[in-house]
């Protein structure tokens, strides 16, 4: 079977490029090892934001900025065409300094905690980001406590597992080829160029152009072609409770542990999430559980084991740095890689498609793609 492209992997980052692909006049066809939009991406939390983004380098920056700027015509798009809903809101994010903030005798917490707002205030100056100082319950009453916070109200989110529906319908009606339990089994390389993949099924496949997405999978996937390719699989495990809605109106991050708290429309609060290299491992644990709930009830005393309704896992693509390879084989001409993207897959989505559709449709790119390149 031939296409102008093949998508290896359908998650996120897979069916993003696939449908900006197939808006741009592409045949494509996705090849998903088992089911697509079920690891990562539908297991994360959909804040489009990096958490405290003014501890992040210049790269995960620009791409997220990118991303934000791309996402309300996006969200629109996919809406319009498919009816689908993926629930895009600014909810704005809390951010509470909690242990970290209290001073000891000599006052030394309090000069740390007055040193990192004025890297955020900096930061969000520079980057046209709106910030200011707030008691916490002027924007979440029910909290625990009522402490010195930084607010947040452009920070938006999404809710992951509609955006993939409707992106995997959009995709359908755009004309692209989904199929799942497909596994790569075999490159055919010759002459600088992957001429075709053997798969599981016995099917052999043909493009002009290859590109993997296939996320804490990539490296296994590209074998010797990685080269020096450093893409990892980081556990992490969220709770979800389901609350009245309104209960919390806005994201909640603690400063010192990364913890965050999303509410959705419907009154759904996710509580997440750990950090946990445990390899391809993505059983959710009692101790995880008994932690995430733990740290949640004590933010919101109204979220007990009692309005507790799930669990689960999912394996990130941890990268150096939270900077993903988005960028063509070093020495293979039309084999591309869109992976890596850790914390922030939902996140850089839009922004990553357009990256590497630029780079294969020969386009200009709106930033510097170096930081992306392939490692080799």
């Amino acid at each position: 079977m031939s296409s102008d492209i093949i998508v290896i992997g359908g998650g996120i980052a897979g069916l993003t490029v696939a449908h900006e692909l197939l808006r741009l006049g592409a045949t494509v066809t996705i090849l998903e090892r088992q089911h697509c939009a079920r690891e990562a991406s539908w297991a994360g939390g959909g804040i489009l934001s990096p958490l405290l983004p003014w501890n992040y380098s210049c790269p995960v920056t620009r791409l997220t900025q990118l991303s934000n700027a791309l996402f309300p015509k996006f969200i629109e798009a996919l809406r319009r065409d498919t009816g689908i809903d993926p629930e895009y809101q600014a909810s704005g994010m809390l951010v509470l300094a909690g242990a970290t903030g209290e001073p000891d005798s000599e006052g030394h917490g309090r000069a740390a905690r007055e040193a990192r707002e004025h890297d955020a205030e900096a930061w969000c100056a520079r980057h046209d980001f709106r910030l200011s100082k707030v008691r916490s319950h002027e924007i979440a009453p029910l909290l625990a406590s009522d402490e010195a916070a930084l607010w947040l109200p452009d920070v938006c989110q999404v809710r992951n597992p509609r955006l993939l529906q409707a992106l995997m319908k959009a995709v359908g009606q755009r004309g692209g080829v989904i199929k799942e339990h497909v596994e790569i089994t075999d490159w055919q390389i010759e002459h600088g160029r992957v001429q075709s993949v053997s798969t599981s099924t016995g099917e052999k496949f043909t493009a002009s152009n290859y590109i993997v997405t296939a996320g804490a999978w990539s490296g296994g996937l590209l074998r010797e072609h990685a080269l020096k390719l450093d893409i990892w699989p980081v556990r992490g495990q969220i709770l979800l409770f389901q609350a009245q809605s309104g209960l919390l109106p806005a994201i909640v991050l603690q400063e010192q542990d990364n913890f965050y708290l999303i509410p959705r429309r419907d009154g759904y609060i996710l509580a997440g999430s750990t950090l946990e290299e445990t390899g391809f491992d993505r059983r959710t644990t009692a101790q995880a559980g008994k932690l995430l709930l733990e740290k949640t009830h004590a933010l919101v005393p109204a979220l007990t084991e009692a309005t507790l309704s799930g669990h689960w896992a999912g394996l990130r693509p941890g990268s150096p740095d939270n900077i993903p390879v988005i960028g063509s084989h070093p020495h293979i001409t039309n084999l591309y890689l869109n992976s890596g993207h850790y914390r922030y897959g939902i996140t850089m989505a839009p922004g990553s498609a357009q990256l590497i559709s630029n780079m294969i449709l020969n386009k200009p790119q709106p930033l510097d793609i170096a930081p992306y390149k392939w490692p080799s």
